[in-house]
């Protein structure tokens, strides 16, 4: 008998038939495997598919006069036109300034606040006290902005606010915070970060359970204090996690959230608190310049993307890059 026909005498059969060569393969065999799994993943697909690709080609909308009546595709072609109507406008570079601002203080203040409540959560022996802590402070990410803001407004007012009772009391006169732009922005950075340290802290207590104990242990004998010990060991430890968050919040630095700016402004701090958002929400929506405003977010979004690449690429030179 000659090799040929021993293997094919050796080859599986199904149904008396030959399977085909595919059928055979290792990666044909994984995707059988995993098909319970893919299935599962295929809501999360068809979301991204039809509310963040689909959308995408309408961002022809920034070159294009477009109106309701002709629609997307019929809508006259203008070029670059709305490009140059948008930064020939002064208010441009003011919203733009203001975006920036907010979100790099954002980032600077409140970027490290999470860490730090992790690692104190982390150092916590006493469970019902770490259980209480960790309620109270992740349950402001699941109020909405709406409440928030009323609470916020409510604490800070002038006429009948908490603060202003008490400053009232010590000076004799109410001071306008949310109506100064310096004690503003203050009450507009701190409220993001007390809504959101709590829920962001379980991305890194998720990743503080990956560090080996023994390692404190040998700190501990070889008498590292409680410091050295977070900064030798948990630092170092977290630091990929660390890392690939910075890169994350890198692509929002144009994209401040709508309903804390919406919920927090007003006509004394327009100056300072009007930003991309809350420009495209007037001018788009409620002026119906859709040309206009979607131009502004092709940038936002072009900034972003050149944003996340370069925060990539310098993380990629101390080997933790996303890519």
């Amino acid at each position: 008998m000659e090799t040929s026909d021993v293997a094919v005498a050796k080859s599986p059969r199904v149904g008396g038939q030959e399977p085909k060569e595919w059928r055979r393969h290792p990666a044909w065999r994984r995707f059988k495997t995993n098909i319970p799994l893919l299935l599962m993943f295929l809501p999360v697909l068809l979301f991204y598919l039809i509310f963040r690709y689909a959308p995408i080609g309408g961002l022809i909308i920034a070159f294009k006069d477009y109106n309701f009546y002709d629609g997307v595709m019929n809508s006259p072609w203008v070029g670059t036109y709305y490009f140059e109507m948008l930064f020939q406008d002064p208010r441009t570079l003011q919203i733009i300034r203001n975006t920036l601002m907010l979100s790099l203080l954002n980032i600077v203040l409140g970027f490290p606040i999470p860490i730090l409540l992790a690692i104190m959560l982390n150092e916590v022996r006493i469970m019902s006290f770490k259980k209480t802590v960790q309620t109270i402070v992740y349950m402001p990410h699941f109020l909405s902005w709406v409440i928030i803001g009323m609470l916020v407004t409510t604490i800070f007012s002038m006429e009948n606010g908490m603060v202003n009772r008490l400053v009232t009391s010590l000076t004799g006169e109410a001071y306008p915070f949310m109506y100064e732009k310096a004690s503003w922005v203050a009450i507009f950075i701190s409220s993001g970060i007390w809504k959101d340290m709590g829920f962001n802290a379980i991305i890194y207590l998720a990743a503080l359970t990956s560090i080996n104990p023994s390692l404190y242990e040998a700190a501990g004998m070889d008498g590292a204090s409680k410091l050295r010990q977070i900064w030798h060991i948990t630092l170092p430890g977290i630091r990929s996690t660390i890392i690939l968050l910075m890169i994350l919040s890198m692509g929002r630095v144009m994209e401040v959230g709508f309903d804390q700016v919406f919920m927090l402004q007003n006509s004394n701090v327009n100056e300072i608190a009007d930003v991309i958002s809350t420009y495209i929400y007037r001018i788009g929506l409620q002026g119906a310049q859709f040309s206009l405003t979607t131009a502004m977010g092709l940038f936002e979004s072009l900034v972003a993307f050149i944003l996340v690449f370069t925060a990539n690429y310098i993380a990629r030179k101390f080997n933790e890059g996303l890519w």
